[in-house]
């Protein structure tokens, strides 16, 4: 029997969950294993690049508290393609439904916030504090950047200290890094 390529989709089957289904995908990316998962809305999970399989689907079980199965679907082969494409420098922007309905009212805000930071821009935590109710929430807004759950989709990853230090990531700063060097915007800080 032949061997499936390591990118192609695993797994082919759907879990029902008081009438929605939620499927993923894990695939080998250049960077790592990677994995999707998405609802009837959308996707509505990213996992960063890692180095097995099995952490990857940890991480998609974890999301919302809700089971997955491995499956696909039109959207998840477009948000794979479209992950890749942004690895390999070919892409800025997402343009597939995302399902953020697991985030509070306040997360929610500040995802919709950090989805309109541009490629290649760095905004501080600050910045989108003004954005969604004032400076006073700067802390606030950074535990909802850190629970993005859909990274690159929703550019966390551009969120940096006031005063152009790295600051933190959920994915850890070797990611951030690496995220950051891809768009062109690691020489822009004071401390890398």
């Amino acid at each position: 029997m032949p061997k499936k390529p390591a990118n192609v989709f695993q797994g082919a089957c759907h879990s029902h969950m008081g009438g929605v289904v939620r499927r993923g995908a894990i695939f080998q990316s250049p960077w790592g294993w990677m994995g999707i998962s998405e609802t009837v809305k959308g996707i509505d999970a990213v996992v960063l690049p890692k180095r097995s399989k099995r952490a990857v689907a940890s991480d998609l079980h974890k999301v919302g508290g809700e089971p997955f199965e491995l499956g696909e679907s039109a959207r998840l082969r477009t948000a794979h393609c479209q992950l890749l494409d942004y690895l390999a420098g070919d892409r800025e922007t997402f343009d597939i439904p995302i399902d953020c309905s697991n985030g509070t009212p306040f997360q929610r805000r500040v995802w919709r916030v950090l989805q309109r930071i541009p490629y290649g821009k760095l905004r501080s935590y600050q910045w989108i504090a003004t954005r969604v109710g004032g400076r006073h929430y700067a802390r606030a807004v950074g535990s909802a950047v850190g629970a993005n759950p859909l990274p690159i989709m929703i550019p966390c990853h551009r969120i940096v200290g006031q005063d152009a230090s790295l600051g933190g990531f959920s994915g850890g700063l070797p990611m951030k890094r690496k995220l950051l060097t891809l768009e062109g915007t690691l020489a822009m800080l004071r401390s890398r």
